[in-house]
């Protein structure tokens, strides 16, 4: 009776920690989107260039990929809840920045490039710091289970964010969005002061080399073949698929010849596919193996895209439609593979796990970004999402194929 009222207790803590710092990611995610998808727009309206769109895109990924391997070990150093709070506050300050110049007028494109660039390398503390933390909170049968969840809280907040933010920029201006995801970033760090991350301390009592833990990060992360394998495979997908997150609003005006609502309508309706993907995933976490997740995501992603390629310029709705699927699918991917890492190596390494793995990701996306920009302004929008489609779909039968003939599936402790 004692252990099973221990038991319910540590329960009820590890539940109450990720509900503080959900709230506070809710609003911070929110105002994000809305920055995020004002921007785009913004640049879509009066630029009407798929090179520019790439362009943003390829520096807001570049400092995140570059810089990955190298904050990993940092982060298994420092105090991960500290360095979110820096890092949101960062981003926060520099949003503050730009949102004072678009107040009080129109910045230049490489202006707008650097601000994006510096809250990039921010968000490259951020992000791999905030995975490397859960593992702290949550008991490892529960990581599936709370990537659902954190799937649902960043596309509850992505549904409402494109709309919400193109009604703010259309009233006002772009400069008010960005003062709002400074509020959304001041809550998200009050919220994390009421949490307590049990961060193990480094073992060794003399700092070891900073290229020497560089390179023990980089032999950790490759004894885990599966991890390996499906890494690689995400590197693919971020070749073909990630381009398609800046240029969905370049085909909604461009093919569709539809205005920021329509385009902020796909954008919210990817979302709450998102949301319902991350609600299924959540309840169905333990029914089969991560990969059999990922790989099934893969694959659906792929046909909606090439689905989404062979549209005649009347069928609107049906690429709501498709977009609604296809984020429905997206967190079978993105919340298995994390789980997969977060189980698969020890607390004290995950930082540089996390941070190699995410750059793998990133230094893929922009060749994809490179190839799609003046692919996209000469062959049209429709040709990248085709053939993206096909390359998806293709490395997801891979995935099947390869972890049914290793009869490898899951992850053993590194």
């Amino acid at each position: 009776m004692i252990t099973e009222k221990l038991l319910n207790t540590n329960a009820m803590q590890w539940k109450k920690a990720f509900a503080t710092i959900f709230t506070g990611q809710l609003f911070s995610i929110l105002t994000t989107s809305m920055v995020q998808f004002s921007i785009i727009w913004h640049l879509t309206e009066t630029t009407e260039s798929a090179i520019v769109l790439t362009i943003a895109g390829l520096i807001g990924f570049l400092p995140q990929a570059l810089l990955g391997p190298f904050i990993g070990v940092l982060l298994d150093r420092w105090n991960r809840k500290l360095t979110m709070i820096i890092a949101d506050s960062s981003i926060a300050l520099f949003s503050l920045v730009l949102g004072l110049y678009y107040y009080f007028g129109e910045p230049s494109l490489a202006f707008v490039y650097l601000i994006l660039m510096i809250r990039s390398t921010a968000s490259a503390f951020h992000a791999p710091a905030f995975q490397a933390a859960i593992p702290l909170i949550a008991p490892e049968d529960q990581l599936t289970r709370v990537a659902g969840w954190q799937q649902m809280i960043f596309s509850f907040s992505t549904i409402i964010g494109p709309a919400l933010g193109i009604a703010v920029y259309s009233a006002t201006s772009l400069g008010v969005v960005l003062f709002l995801d400074v509020a959304g970033a001041l809550i998200a760090n009050l919220m994390l002061l009421f949490v307590k991350f049990n961060q193990p301390k480094p073992e060794v009592k003399v700092q070891p080399h900073f290229f020497n833990e560089l390179k023990l990060g980089w032999q950790t992360f490759i004894k885990v073949k599966p991890v390996v394998i499906i890494t690689l495979a995400a590197a693919i997908f971020s070749i073909a698929f990630m381009p398609l997150a800046m240029l969905f609003p370049f085909m909604t005006l461009s093919h569709f010849e539809r205005g920021g609502y329509s385009a902020s309508l796909v954008e919210a309706v990817f979302s709450i596919g998102m949301m319902a993907g991350g609600l299924l995933l959540s309840v169905a976490a333990s029914r089969w193996k991560d990969v059999t997740y990922i790989g099934f995501s893969l694959v659906a992603i792929g046909a909606t895209c090439l689905a989404s390629g062979l549209l005649s310029k009347d069928a609107f709705i049906v690429f709501v439609v498709l977009s609604f699927f296809m984020g429905a699918t997206a967190p079978f991917f993105n919340g298995p593979y994390m789980a997969m890492i977060q189980r698969a190596y020890e607390p004290e390494m995950l930082g540089r796990v996390i941070s190699i793995a995410t750059s793998v990701m990133l230094l893929a996306s922009p060749i994809g970004l490179l190839m799609a920009g003046p692919l996209v302004d000469k062959y049209g929008i429709q040709m990248w999402f085709f053939w993206s489609g096909v390359v998806v779909v293709l490395t997801g039968i891979f995935i099947f194929a390869k972890f049914k003939r290793l009869q490898l599936i899951e992850p053993s402790k590194a």
